[in-house]
């Protein structure tokens, strides 16, 4: 039978926590537990079996931490992992338990911004070959061509606190000018990558004034908040007592270093180990 719980929070390193400071303040009378698999990050160019089976092994550790519902705030886990989850393994686990993805929120409403009906995606190259952002844009907006531009640089810029350094600007700015050749009247350009938010002024630097940017922690935020109005059901297991508590598979004091730039604000971490 499922119990009151925490909202788990799942990445597979530090990006999530970007949405994670989005649902604190939209929704912070809930609690929420967080896990980075920091260890095995990162995902973005890893196998979609593997991606799969490392994504699992995390949402079952939620589940049995009592969270009755996990999102997975991390695209590529989205892209690789979530449909199969939803679909083969909640049944045999408690089909009363839900898990949620950061992609379907997000395509679901980025055709409202473009006029021009050209989109650009940034992402990293497991969820560019998945190709998900191009089917979920297209099932909502089946007029908007979807051009993605693959980032292999930029996650290990913000990882290693290099994010606002002027070798930035290179990585940033060449991919930039790769995706606008793709698709030259873009208008609307998504952040696909929960780590990218940190990069944001740097990429607004760079990329024409007319064109928007969106980022997506408050998008799913307001998606969640949404969510849990249509499923009282399940909201009403949604522990509220406003408390954080912070796992990674990593070490836990550099866990705190790096999570505090994310978030805004120190806290303290648990290492797990399986």
């Amino acid at each position: 039978m499922i119990k009151s719980g925490p909202i788990g929070v799942f990445d597979s390193g530090y990006g999530g926590l970007t949405v994670l400071k989005e649902f604190m303040n939209t929704l912070p009378e809930y609690d929420y537990l967080y896990l980075g698999d920091n260890a095995r990050a990162p995902y973005g160019t890893r196998s979609f079996e593997t991606v799969y089976e490392y994504t699992l092994q995390c949402v079952k550790h939620l589940f049995n931490q009592g969270c009755p519902l996990v999102i997975l705030a991390c695209n590529t886990a989205s892209a690789k992992a979530l449909r199969t989850i939803q679909q083969k393994d909640l049944p045999k686990l408690d089909p009363a338990l839900r898990v949620l993805g950061v992609i379907r929120p997000t395509t679901e409403i980025v055709g409202q911004y473009t006029k021009t009906k050209q989109v650009g995606v940034f992402a990293t190259k497991g969820t560019v070959v998945s190709q998900s952002y191009v089917v979920e844009i297209n099932k909502f907006y089946p007029d908007v061509e979807v051009y993605q531009e693959a980032c292999p640089m930029w996650v290990p810029l913000v990882e290693n606190n290099e994010y606002l350094g002027d070798g930035a600007d290179y990585f940033i700015q060449k991919h930039i000018e790769q995706l606008l050749k793709q698709g030259p009247e873009i208008d609307t350009i998504l952040l696909g990558c929960t780590h990218y938010p940190l990069l944001y002024d740097k990429i607004r630097k760079y990329t024409p004034a007319h064109i928007t940017i969106l980022t997506q922690g408050q998008i799913v935020a307001n998606s969640l908040v949404n969510y849990l109005s249509r499923h009282s059901d399940l909201a009403k297991y949604c522990s509220t007592g406003g408390s954080r508590r912070f796992v990674t598979t990593d070490d836990a004091f550099s866990f705190e270093q790096q999570a505090g730039v994310f978030l805004g604000e120190p806290i303290k971490a648990e290492h797990l180990s399986w």
